[in-house]
């Protein structure tokens, strides 16, 4: 299933917290080899003590991780100003309330191929997403912010998922970063249903309490 944590869930989802950070010291520190912060097996950074929202794919039973990915307001701080401020023109004003910021993707290629082996890890992605922006439909957020290395945007089409690349920059790793926007609209999340073949939704509104449901457009 394809849930939301909020802040105030944090305890109640802490053993997939846990997952998630580990996973993400295995994919970006040791995989992909980022200048990530790491404390012991856990990657974490400042944004993760800001109270963000997680969407997260785990078994029905919240025990086991699949993916997250992580969603801040762009009305806060987020890397995107802090960190990747030139991969997009300083004429472009990317603070609204309805402009969301999403960062740290990862799935568990290992995790996926144990309990889903019909599903590889490109569609595994493309699932991720689709929640993601059936989430962002539900809850009123309009265009969805990311930063991403060339090739991606392929990956992003693969899934039926259209990119508008708002500019890109060197010097932050062996390849340029750009910055992307995706319009999280109903007509986006019916292409990506279409392209990767999913009949039913996949994040459910009702996972989330009334409170997050407020919150996450706030």
């Amino acid at each position: 299933m394809f849930i939301t944590i909020q802040a105030h869930e944090y305890g109640k989802y802490q053993s997939l917290l846990d997952q998630m950070h580990r996973l993400r010291k295995r994919v970006f520190k040791d995989q992909l080899g980022w200048d990530v912060p790491v404390q012991g097996e856990h990657e974490r950074d400042r944004y993760d003590d800001m109270k963000p929202v997680y969407v997260v794919w785990c078994s029905p039973d919240a025990k086991t991780l699949y993916g997250s990915m992580r969603l801040m307001p762009t009305t806060g701080p987020t890397l995107l100003y802090d960190v990747f401020r030139r991969t997009f023109p300083h004429a472009a004003d990317l603070t609204a309330p309805g402009i969301w910021e999403a960062t740290r993707t990862c799935i568990d290629v290992e995790a996926i191929a144990r309990d889903h082996p019909d599903t590889d890890p490109a569609r595994a992605f493309g699932l991720l997403c689709l929640a993601t922006a059936e989430c962002a439909v539900a809850h009123g957020i309009r265009t969805m912010i990311c930063n991403y290395e060339p090739h991606m945007a392929r990956v992003y089409g693969r899934a039926g998922l259209e990119v508008q690349e708002l500019g890109r920059a060197d010097g932050y790793g062996r390849r340029p970063v750009c910055c992307g926007g995706f319009a999280m609209t109903k007509a986006t999340v019916a292409r990506m249903r279409s392209v990767l073949k999913v009949d039913l939704p996949l994040y459910h509104r009702g996972f989330a309490s009334s409170s997050a449901v407020a919150g996450l457009a706030a």
